[in-house]
C-alpha cells in the first residue's frame, strides 16, 4: 500500500506528514490485530476506505484516475470505486501483519491457468523463472500460494517514500517469502545473481517508471519499466504473468497463471504485459491499486526521453503508438 504524496513540501513539512501518517496507520494496524483474523482483515479494510483513505487523499486519487482512464464510468461505480479501492489496499496491508494466520490461508489457494507447464517444465530444466504482476487483488497471496507450489520466490521491490512506515512494512512483507531485492544497484546486482543460478522472481510491474518508455494503458501514456521484459531475455526466463484475485468473502483466493509472454522485442513484451493486466483490471476494477499516480509521467519531458529510447530500441523511424 502506497502512502505516498506527491504535492511538493518543504522537507521539514513532508517529515512531519510522513510520520503522522506512519503513526497513524500503525495505530490502526495494531487496534485491528486485536482482533480474530477474520475480522481484523475487513476492520483495517473498513478503516482504510473510511478514515485514511479520505484524509490521505487516497479517495481523491481514485476519482482522477478513473477520469483519465475511464471518464464514461458511471458516477454510482467511480463512488463505489472510491470505497472499495481503499478496502482492498487495508486489507492487503492487514495481510502482511498477520503473516501466520494470511500465508497458512493463502497457501491452500487453488493456482490454475495455462501457464503452468511451463513454469513447471522451467523448473525441472533448472531455469529461472521470471513472475511479472501488478497490485492488483493480493499480490502476495499469489506469492505465497507459489512458493506452497514448489516456486521459492524472490522478490523484487521498491520502497515506499514514507521513510518511516517503509522501515516496518518491509520487513511485515520479508516475513512472507525469501530474498527481497531492493530497487537500486545493491539489490539489481544480488537479483542478477539469484536468476543466473535458476531462481524464480516476482516483479511487480505497474507503477510509474523513471526511466522508463510510454506504453498504452487504459488508452493512456504510461511510464512503464522494460528491466523486467529484458530480464527475462537475458536470462532464457519464462516471463509469465500471475495475479492473485480475492474472493467475494474478501478473505481467500484464486491464483491464475497465464501463458509465458512470447520472447522477442522488449517493448512489445511489456505491451502484451500492459495488455493482459488491462484486461484483467476491467474484470475485477474494485482489486487494483487506483491510487497509484500511474500516469503522472506519461507525457513531458520524462516521456519524451522514453520515447526516443524506445524508437531507437526498435530501429528510429516514426515512434510506435
Amino acid at each position: 500500500m502506497s502512502t505516498d504524496n506527491d504535492t511538493p513540501k518543504d522537507p521539514l513539512t513532508q517529515r512531519a506528514g510522513e510520520y503522522a501518517v506512519n503513526i497513524a496507520l500503525r495505530s490502526l494496524i495494531a487496534l485491528a490485530g486485536l482482533m480474530p483474523y477474520r475480522w481484523r482483515i475487513p476492520a483495517l479494510g473498513w478503516m482504510v476506505s473510511r478514515i485514511v483513505g479520505p484524509l490521505a487523499g487516497y479517495t481523491a486519487r481514485v476519482r482522477e484516475n478513473l477520469a483519465l482512464a475511464m471518464p464514461d464510468l458511471p458516477e454510482d461505480e467511480v463512488r463505489r470505486l472510491m470505497r472499495r479501492v481503499p478496502d482492498n489496499a487495508g486489507r492487503n496491508m492487514m495481510e502482511m501483519y498477520s503473516a501466520r494466520e494470511f500465508s497458512e490461508r493463502a497457501r491452500h489457494s487453488p493456482v490454475t491457468g495455462p501457464g503452468l507447464p511451463a513454469i513447471q517444465a522451467a523448473r525441472a530444466e533448472g531455469r529461472p523463472v521470471i513472475f511479472v504482476t501488478g497490485h492488483l487483488g493480493s499480490f502476495n497471496a499469489a506469492r505465497v500460494a507459489m512458493v506452497e507450489q514448489g516456486f521459492e520466490m524472490g522478490v523484487f521491490y521498491r520502497p515506499m517514500k514514507n521513510r518511516y512506515f517503509n522501515v516496518h512494512y518491509t520487513k511485515a512483507m520479508g516475513s512472507l517469502s525469501q530474498p527481497m531485492f531492493e530497487q537500486g544497484r545493491r539489490g539489481m546486482v544480488q537479483m542478477t545473481k539469484h536468476l543466473r543460478g535458476g531462481g524464480v522472481l516476482a516483479i511487480l510491474n505497474d507503477l510509474n517508471a523513471h526511466g522508463g518508455v510510454p506504453l498504452d494503458f487504459f488508452g493512456q501514456p504510461a511510464l512503464t519499466s522494460l528491466v523486467t521484459a529484458e530480464l527475462a531475455l537475458k536470462f532464457d526466463a519464462p516471463l509469465v504473468p500471475v495475479w492473485g484475485i480475492r474472493r467475494e468473502n474478501g478473505l481467500d483466493f484464486d491464483i491464475h497463471v497465464e501463458e509465458p509472454i512470447a520472447p522477442g522485442d522488449p517493448v512489445e513484451m511489456t505491451r502484451e504485459f500492459n495488455a493482459r493486466l488491462e484486461r484483467i483490471v476491467r474484470a475485477h476494477m474494485d482489486q487494483w491499486f487506483w491510487i497509484h499516480r500511474r500516469w503522472k509521467d506519461g507525457t513531458g519531458d520524462m516521456a519524451d526521453r522514453g520515447a526516443v529510447r524506445m524508437a531507437e530500441m526498435q530501429g528510429g523511424g516514426d515512434l510506435p503508438q
